[in-house]
């Protein structure tokens, strides 16, 4: 049998089909594995490259295919769906997983080590208990409706307001649900607090966390993020790369000599992406209340295109100025100018 060169894998939670591919690009191994069957397999395989498709246990494989002596590179979903030929069966998404392997412009996904998955870990956490607060407050509010009461949608006031109709004469049953409500709230609480405190304590013991957290916009929270996501930027050849694989750059569509761009693309991690957008959000906020260059620039360009847009284009420029300073290796510094020009970032 032939040597394989690349091994394209399908990854399931308990079947693995296998695709190996010799050097002259003639498939010479095709099988379909057990997951016991499937660790001996990579251990026992002569080194290789080895590509899977970026998704559900993909990183734990993919260091477990480093530690046995293998290449290992991680396709995005969206590159590999293009190249399914056929009926959609595990034999031809490890044939397109190799395919897409083999395109001279693909970007490989970084194979995140243990550390950085177990930071992620929170950050999910905290989405879900947010989701679980947000679907509590909105129940609460319209089972009230009905009974003539209106409570305002600011978290806070809906909190005191609450707690107010404690002593007010209601049926039981109403008394019962707030009461309960008001301790799920209390309970939220705690463990958005607790989860905040972890990212704290992550942040300080991390060189690009300081300088992350010096950017405008930039909190804990969008600090500890990054960090596990992306460490220091060095899967990115430049900003506008970075800034890019956060979907921040508008679609383009062109055909001819028509060429129209469009609304952000909004490709890769949408955590990622929401996060700095809430943070660009709070800088525009702001600005005008500074007379650095970057703040300048934010309410220039507010006042000419509106609060929506400026909010994206602070974020797509927060993205960039963070992949600059990750490469610089120092943190951010407000820049004045006399004329007001803005510095180019």
């Amino acid at each position: 049998m032939k040597k394989v060169s690349t091994l394209s894998i399908d990854l399931a939670k308990n079947v693995f089909q296998l695709l190996g591919v010799d050097s002259q690009g003639y498939p010479c191994l095709s099988k379909r594995l057990s997951r016991s069957k499937f660790k001996e397999t990579i251990v026992n395989l002569p080194p290789c490259d080895i590509v899977m498709e970026a998704c559900a246990s993909s990183h734990f494989w993919g260091r477990a295919c480093l530690a046995a002596g293998h290449q290992v590179n991680l396709i995005p979903a969206q590159h590999v769906t293009p190249f399914v030929r056929g009926n959609k069966n595990d034999k031809n998404d490890c044939l397109a997983i190799y395919e897409a392997s083999r395109r001279p412009n693909i970007r490989f996904v970084p194979v995140k080590t243990e550390q950085q998955q177990a930071v992620l870990i929170p950050h999910r956490m905290r989405e879900r208990v947010l989701s679980a607060r947000t679907a509590c407050i909105n129940q609460t509010r319209s089972l009230l409706l009905e009974f003539g009461i209106d409570i305002p949608q600011s978290y806070n006031k809906f909190k005191q307001e609450l707690r107010g109709l404690l002593t007010h004469s209601l049926q039981p049953a109403v008394l019962l649900m707030i009461s309960e409500v008001c301790d799920e709230l209390t309970c939220f609480e705690r463990k958005i607090h607790l989860l905040d405190d972890l990212f704290k304590q992550e942040n300080t013991r991390s060189e690009a966390a300081q300088i992350i957290q010096s950017i405008p916009g930039i909190g804990l929270i969008n600090t500890s993020a990054f960090v596990a996501s992306i460490d220091k930027g060095q899967a990115f050849k430049s900003a506008k790369e970075f800034a890019v694989w956060l979907g921040l750059t508008p679609s383009q569509y062109a055909s001819g000599n028509t060429n129209r761009l469009g609304s952000i693309t909004k490709r890769g991690d949408g955590y990622l992406r929401k996060q700095l957008i809430h943070g660009a959000r709070t800088v525009v906020t702001h600005a005008n209340k500074k007379d650095d260059d970057l703040s300048r620039w934010i309410t220039t360009l507010k006042q000419r295109r509106g609060h929506n847009k400026a909010v994206v284009a602070t974020a797509h420029r927060l993205a960039r100025l963070m992949w600059i300073l990750l490469q610089k290796n120092e943190p951010y510094r407000p820049q004045y100018t006399q004329q007001g020009a803005v510095h180019n970032v």
